[in-house]
């Protein structure tokens, strides 16, 4: 394989859309070189000696840190939970959302000790609640978050918010917003150093 080919891991979905958009745009890969419609995971830009992995979003960073990728695109909510070892390179602006406490409506909202927290981002949901001072039982749930207040299997959860439109019919409000979550470009560290000149001309592009 071609050592000059720098590796991109997308996240299947629309921030992988957003990517192909921004780095065409910005003439970084050639145009429809990506096909969403496909079942291909692999794809190669011959003409910028770029190669793109689609992959579920939460293994977009491990393929990162581990080396199966040099650089990729992630949520900072995925970046944060993680607590990978990869470099932060750029915030790319899109994939708005908020990682956000919330708890069934009406609900008295002031925090006690030992409560019980739904969540998908265990480590994010902890260290909160750590920074205040409180112990809570993490509840792991892959899905299905709101429901866990509403049958008494968690007094909170944690989890991402766009509209908010999802918990307001299922009889929830937000609480609290814990940070703003981004898509944004990371990289390997040891690829990095490497691959230095070709990594910093995309870094000029995108801004």
């Amino acid at each position: 394989m071609n050592d000059n080919i720098l590796t991109f891991a997308l996240p299947k979905g629309r921030l992988a859309e957003q990517t192909a958009e921004l780095l065409t745009r910005r003439r970084v890969m050639a145009a429809d070189v990506l096909d969403f419609d496909s079942r291909k995971l692999i794809f190669l830009d011959q003409k910028n000696a770029l190669r793109f992995l689609l992959v579920k979003n939460a293994d977009v960073v491990t393929y990162v840190e581990r080396g199966g990728a040099d650089l990729g695109v992630v949520g900072l909510d995925m970046l944060l939970e993680s607590g990978a070892g990869v470099y932060e390179f750029s915030d790319l602006t899109f994939g708005s959302c908020r990682m956000s406490i919330a708890a069934a409506s009406g609900t008295h909202t002031l925090y006690r000790q030992n409560i019980k927290v739904a969540t998908k981002y265990p480590n994010i949901a902890k260290n909160t609640f750590a920074s205040k001072g409180i112990y809570v039982e993490i509840v792991k749930l892959f899905g299905s978050i709101e429901i866990a207040p509403l049958t008494g299997l968690a007094d909170y959860i944690v989890d991402l918010v766009d509209t908010g439109e999802t918990l307001k019919k299922n009889g929830l409000s937000e609480v609290e917003v814990i940070f703003r979550s981004t898509a944004r470009l990371i990289g390997n560290k040891p690829l990095s150093r490497i691959k230095h000149a070709r990594i910093k001309e995309i870094l000029s592009a995108v801004g």
